[in-house]
């Protein structure tokens, strides 16, 4: 699969790392460095990434927007019930 294909996949609706990774077949850790190297030249075409960061549901605590990843634990509250960073891209 090339990265551009992930554009279509994408456009659907929101979706997690650890979803896409499943439906597509491919690691994780390889799709979300795909991910990294998609959502940087998006600027240069009509499409924009919209991530919402992943986010710890017992204290708020909202992570970095480049974390596609979901965190262990959070550092404000050392909780573990944290929502996965959503990943979409919509047309400009």
């Amino acid at each position: 699969m090339f990265r551009k294909d992930l554009i279509d996949v994408l456009h659907e609706q929101p979706t997690s790392l650890h979803e896409l990774a499943q439906r597509l077949g491919i690691q994780p850790k390889i799709l979300e460095d795909d991910l990294h190297h998609l959502i940087r030249p998006l600027r240069h075409m009509p499409y924009h990434a919209m991530i919402i960061p992943a986010a710890c549901r017992k204290c708020g605590f909202t992570f970095q927007k480049d974390k596609l990843h979901k965190p262990g634990k959070c550092p404000r509250c050392n909780g573990t019930w944290i929502t996965p960073a959503l990943i979409s891209i919509k047309q400009r």
